[in-house]
């Protein structure tokens, strides 16, 4: 599977109540999938995944693939406290026709997550995840930060494709691409333009053959199914290697000018297309425009999205046309100069 590009780490709308408001993840998923997104995360970090329960978190998977665009890649967490809980999600998320999982270290017993276990949880995982795994290091929330060496060991698995580094460190995504970089490649499908062939957009092709009917059927009588003329998606295959994600929007452009593939970012949840500006700048090889770009978003990611957090992403959402809320308790919302920051912060970044 190609991970490529900027993908948004989507929030978890809710009521006042703190029921989940599954219309408004609808409309923001929906949005996020007419922008230049290369694909969106369900259930991640700024998801608040740890504050759903197992019914909400089922709704919420499948509320997000019914309202994604088929072409938008769709990784979603699957993170528990057992590996018989993670592989029962990925099966679920897989039979929702999401394309990968997230996988973060356990956290409960952190004191026992010694290299060999957190090793073996992450070989066991993808073992028998049915859907492709992508690694999540993320320190401040998880007190365990997966070795390089070991990213680099577990990228050898025919089944681990990729991780999200939400260190932070430049040179920590540095150093994964680095020790990354003698893994067998894998021959991906793709799209003629290189993007990537998602498990919807092959499905929306077989739902349109299996349930065409045919002219000739209408005016000759009953309509019966039958076989369609549909064409095919049009694909060729690409190799990649291991590919390696910032999640930190501060340091996108750098991050790609190492090697990283890509980014999965919270800030993309309330600012999309400033996070994408860099990435095609970049791609684009305008090294110029690219700097700008980042530069133009540096201060105000680590300032809402590593600083103020989940409330600081979701009333950034609000800002700017998404549906943010509340986040669910304990966390708190934002006090009323916080909020009047993140106006000024977003002032030249309305999208």
């Amino acid at each position: 599977m190609l991970i490529e590009g900027v993908f948004a780490a989507v929030t978890t709308p809710f009521y006042p109540d703190e029921r989940v408001y599954y219309r408004k993840l609808e409309a923001n998923v929906a949005r996020y999938s007419r922008s230049q997104l290369a694909g969106m995360v369900v259930l991640g970090s700024t998801g608040e995944a740890p504050a759903l329960n197992d019914a909400e978190t089922s709704d919420v998977l499948r509320t997000a693939a019914e309202a994604a665009a088929s072409e938008k890649v769709l990784i979603a967490g699957v993170n528990r406290e057992s590996l018989r809980a993670v592989i029962e999600l990925a099966v679920a998320a897989a039979k929702l026709q999401y394309d990968a999982v997230l996988v973060r270290t356990p956290t409960y017993y952190s004191t026992q997550m010694s290299p060999s276990v957190v090793a073996n949880y992450f070989r066991a995982v993808a073992d028998r995840s049915p859907l492709p795994v992508v690694l999540y290091n993320i320190p401040r929330c998880v007190p365990y930060q997966i070795p390089v060496e070991m990213v680099a060991e577990l990228a050898h698995h025919p089944n681990i494709i990729a991780i999200k580094d939400s260190s932070g460190s430049l040179e920590r995504i540095q150093g994964i691409v680095e020790a990354t970089r003698g893994v067998a490649k894998r021959t991906v499908t793709v799209t003629p333009v290189f993007e990537a062939v998602t498990a919807r957009m092959i499905s929306t092709v077989a739902v349109q053959a299996a349930t065409f009917v045919s002219a000739g059927d209408l005016a000759g009588g009953p309509a019966i199914a039958t076989a369609a003329p549909v064409v095919p998606i049009k694909t060729r295959t690409r190799e990649v290697g291991f590919q390696v994600l910032t999640g930190s929007a501060s340091i996108i452009l750098p991050s790609l000018e190492a090697g990283a593939s890509g980014a999965i970012l919270g800030f993309a949840a309330c600012a999309p297309e400033a996070c994408y500006e860099v990435y095609f700048a970049w791609k684009d090889r305008d090294a110029k425009l690219a700097a700008e770009m980042q530069e133009r978003i540096a201060k105000p990611s680590q300032r809402i999205t590593a600083e103020l957090g989940i409330a600081g992403v979701k009333y950034a959402s609000d800002f700017n046309g998404y549906y943010g809320g509340y986040p669910r308790q304990p966390l708190l919302p934002l006090n009323a100069d916080q909020k009047s920051e993140i106006e000024d912060l977003l002032a030249g970044i309305r999208n």
